[in-house]
C-alpha cells in the first residue's frame, strides 16, 4: 500500500501500527526537551509525540526547576497531528542546571461546550516525565 493510503486509511496498513486509538488507550510515545542556548534568555524546545488518536486530545506540559517548582507551562488543545514541537521561554532566575518536564494527556468531558463547567470531569489518559540538564558556558 502506498504511503498516501496509509496516511488516510491507517486501519488498512499491513502492520496495524497506525490504527487510531480510543481516548482511554492513548499514550505518550515521546517527551523530550532540548535547550536553545544563544545570547538571549534560555528557551526549551519540547518534542511531544502521542499514539494515533480517534479524538484529538488535550496535552498539558509543565517545566520545573531543580527544586520542583513550576517555572513554565504550556497547553496544547486538540492538536491536529500526533507529533508536536514547541518552545517554552524561561523567565525564572535559574538558567542552567537540572530541570524537569512533565506532560499530561487528557480529555475533558466539556470539550464540545467549554463554557459548561457544571459536572466537568476529565479522562486522564497518560502522563510522562523526563529530566534534562542545561549547561551554559
Amino acid at each position: 500500500m502506498t504511503d498516501d493510503l496509509n496516511f488516510f486509511f491507517p486501519e488498512l496498513s499491513e502492520d496495524s501500527t497506525d490504527i487510531p486509538l480510543p481516548a482511554a488507550e492513548m499514550r505518550f510515545l515521546e517527551l523530550r526537551a532540548e535547550p536553545v542556548i544563544d545570547d538571549g534568555p534560555l528557551r526549551i524546545r519540547v518534542y511531544v509525540e502521542v499514539t494515533p488518536f480517534q479524538k484529538r486530545p488535550f496535552i498539558e506540559v509543565v517545566l520545573s526547576d531543580a527544586n520542583g517548582n513550576e517555572i513554565a507551562t504550556a497547553s496544547v488543545i486538540e492538536p491536529m497531528q500526533r507529533k508536536n514541537v514547541f518552545t517554552m521561554h524561561l523567565r525564572s532566575p535559574q538558567q542552567s542546571g537540572k530541570f524537569g518536564l512533565a506532560a499530561r494527556l487528557y480529555y475533558p468531558s466539556n470539550a464540545d461546550d467549554p463554557t459548561n463547567r457544571e459536572g466537568l470531569t476529565t479522562l486522564e489518559a497518560d502522563q510522562a516525565k523526563t529530566e534534562f540538564v542545561v549547561e551554559t558556558k
